[in-house]
């Protein structure tokens, strides 16, 4: 990483609470003006972490920089983030202006220049024509809005958001994970967010960290942790995923992963890239859309497939946009296909016997342990 322009270096944090170890040993950097997100299961650690930066929270040991200042020790008010809560935590009886006015009032800023940052906030989310209204008024997403106008107002060299859209129904969950990221453009601040949903981290994030039992996993783009998951709880927390279970083979440059009596061809480079050696316990990772499925009894098309397989389409599912082929094989493990619609290689229907294939390239070696090495 570049560190000019890197703004939150995070270093050996650990934090306990009681018998429980919230954060272990975790380090991370973010950089300037970047979407990242902290991704994990319900109790990872990942709000814990939030609150430390915001803090709420002191760690037990190791360092918070920003800018190249240690914020351990530094006052909750003193420090140049802003937090954003799920519950929004609006003043009932302010108007919206008044919300989001409040804390530039706080800090005794000129009148005109509250009522012209205000004002500029307001139009920026949308919100001008409803400054006058009280936030029962609100619809769910003008009350976030609302919340993230005052958040922004105060200029925070980084915008902390524990699952802000959690509160919302789907289709308006959808429209404020575009809204959040061009708010994010165009106001220029690193937005820092919490989320348990790998879907919101794909569409918003530049970058994001996958957590598990207070410890980073992973972290690299969103397209990095698909596409190559270090581990199978990454791979499956970040999608849907084919697993194929396995021992290594490694002879020469012959790889193979032998398991429920079979033995996967696996790209002679894959062990390297995984950490892995001879006789180690691990699995291939292969995602739906990577599946190739097409009638068993027409000539396999494009290249040559590196694994192949034949079962029964034991059912198909229509997803709009997508078709979705569930295959059953003969000692009853099942496998899923995603293929957009009008690409479908063949007119397929349930019942039918299917050849199911994926290119080598397309298997994903990954240790099956809870943590990579």
């Amino acid at each position: 990483m570049n560190k000019s322009n890197e703004l939150i270096r995070i270093e050996g944090v650990t934090q306990r609470f009681g018998q429980t170890l919230a954060v272990d040993n975790v380090s991370l950097t973010i950089r300037e003006n970047e979407f990242f997100a902290l991704l994990g299961p319900s109790g990872c650690g990942k709000t814990t972490l939030l609150r430390m930066l915001a803090g709420f929270v002191t760690p037990d040991s190791g360092r918070l920089m920003l800018d190249g200042r240690d914020l351990v020790g530094v006052k909750p008010y003193r420090r140049p983030v802003n937090m954003m809560f799920q519950s929004y935590a609006l003043f009932p009886h302010m108007t919206v202006y008044d919300n989001v006015a409040y804390g530039l009032r706080q800090e005794r800023i000129a009148k005109a220049q509250v009522t012209q940052r205000t004002a500029e906030v307001l139009e920026l989310v949308g919100l001008s024509g409803l400054a006058r209204r009280k936030p029962d008024t609100l619809s769910g997403g003008q009350r976030q809005r609302v919340a993230l106008a005052r958040a922004v107002v105060k200029r925070p060299r980084v915008l902390l958001l524990d699952e802000p859209l959690t509160a919302l129904d789907r289709k308006l969950r959808v429209e404020m994970r575009l809204e959040l990221k061009r708010l994010q453009h165009e106001v220029g601040i690193t937005f820092l967010f919490v989320t348990h949903d790998q879907e919101e981290a794909l569409v918003m994030s530049d970058r994001a960290a996958i957590m598990n039992a207070g410890r980073i996993l992973q972290f690299g783009t969103v397209e990095e942790l698909y596409e190559s998951p270090n581990s199978l709880f990454v791979a499956n927390f970040m999608g849907e995923s084919n697993v194929f279970p396995g021992r290594l083979e490694v002879n020469g440059a012959e790889v193979a992963l032998a398991g429920n009596g079979r033995a996967w061809r696996v790209a002679p480079d894959a062990p390297r890239r995984a950490g892995l050696i001879h006789g180690d316990s691990a699995a291939i990772v292969v995602r739906p859309e990577r599946l190739r499925v097409e009638s068993a009894v027409s000539a396999p098309g494009g290249a040559e497939p590196g694994n192949t397989m034949e079962g029964v389409l034991a059912d198909l599912v229509y997803l709009g946009s997508t078709l979705e082929y569930l295959v059953e094989l003969g000692d009853q493990t099942r496998l899923t296909g995603r293929v957009q619609v009008g690409q479908q290689l063949d007119d397929l229907t349930p019942g039918t016997a299917v050849r199911a294939s994926w290119e080598l390239q397309h298997g994903v070696l990954v240790t099956d342990s809870p943590a990579p090495r």
